[in-house]
């Protein structure tokens, strides 16, 4: 058994599956650092797989767009994200609702709105056709050749070079900014935000509608590259991981992106344990079931110590004193 080709593999699967939870992470982060609650992401994830494998099929299958329906598929389930976080913001920003609540209910009416959709666009079934055309991975010229280093790190699906393009993106807009220093206000000092001219209302409708987008793009990689088709379990807990990544990240890009791959470990082991029949050592239900045990885990050890934007979960009234 070569051991270095193991690794190489575990190291290329685990960008792989940590792609959707770097793009989720990142989009929980706009939202939370602004003060609002983002538990949604979960639905959110579930509406991007649906409107990315729904728009591909019909790019690729109907118009014939080649290799450019997966894209229109990723782009679609980016807008359609940041459209549906919109009920999310009207109810924790507007009305001030309870934003746990509001996301919960997010997250039930993703999974009954994309299976009614599902079953009512391909007649009756409950999931989208397998795409003919999802992503095919790319490989950096050279890089790419090189023993084992190359395979782990130069190959990767499009998207996984697009999610750390967002982390340094976001890393530079949070911190170098102004966009960024207003949101890092309304999410500690709303008030102090707020008398200095900055519309704590608007920072955290941008911010929520960000959240929406990026963490769709999450649900889309997924159904564009992985499963190639959106079902009732395409996303499976998979936004609860990617928020408990952005806790353990402590709200900061690279430390969340760092946590999402650590996250992205535990599910590549079950693919790379079966590949090589390393399941004979580790039961396969364990397998399974590790990235969620270790989600609770962390959760447990690590949620009470980290310290959360000042203003996260509290409702801002203009006026209020």
């Amino acid at each position: 058994m070569e051991w270095l080709t193991i690794a190489s593999d575990l190291i290329h699967t685990t960008i792989v599956f940590a792609t959707a939870l770097i793009f989720a992470a990142i989009g929980g982060l706009y939202s939370e650092r602004s003060g609002v609650v983002n538990i949604a992401l979960e639905g959110m994830m579930t509406v991007g797989a649906f409107t990315g494998a729904a728009i591909a099929y019909f790019a690729g299958n109907v118009a014939g767009m080649g290799n450019g329906a997966p894209w229109l598929g990723f782009l679609a389930a980016v807008v359609a994200g940041a459209l549906f976080a919109l009920p999310h913001a009207f109810a924790s920003v507007t009305f001030n609702a309870d934003q746990v609540v509001s996301g919960v209910g997010l997250n039930f009416l993703a999974t009954g709105l994309t299976l009614y959709l599902a079953k009512l666009i391909f007649s009756g079934s409950a999931q989208t056709p397998t795409l003919q055309r999802g992503f095919s991975e790319w490989a950096i010229p050279y890089l790419a050749d090189i023993p084992y280093l190359g395979n782990a790190l130069f190959r990767a699906y499009p998207t996984s070079f697009v999610a750390f393009l967002a982390v340094t993106l976001t890393a530079y807009i949070v911190y170098r900014t102004p966009f960024g220093l207003r949101l890092y206000a309304v999410g500690e000092h709303p008030r102090a935000a707020d008398t200095a001219g900055i519309s704590v209302y608007g920072m955290r409708y941008v911010a929520v509608m960000l959240s929406g987008a990026l963490a769709a793009a999450g649900g889309a990689t997924i159904a564009l590259t992985t499963t190639n088709n959106f079902s009732h379990n395409t996303i499976s807990g998979q936004g609860y991981i990617a928020l408990a990544a952005l806790i353990f990240g402590k709200w900061r890009p690279f430390q969340a992106m760092l946590a999402a791959l650590f996250f992205g470990i535990a599910s590549a082991m079950k693919s790379v344990f079966q590949v090589y029949g390393l399941t004979q050592f580790v039961p396969v239900d364990f397998i399974y079931m590790f990235p969620y045990l270790l989600t609770i885990l962390v959760l447990a050890g690590f949620v009470g110590r980290a310290i959360s934007p000042a203003a996260l979960g509290t409702p801002y009234e203009k006026g209020q004193r």
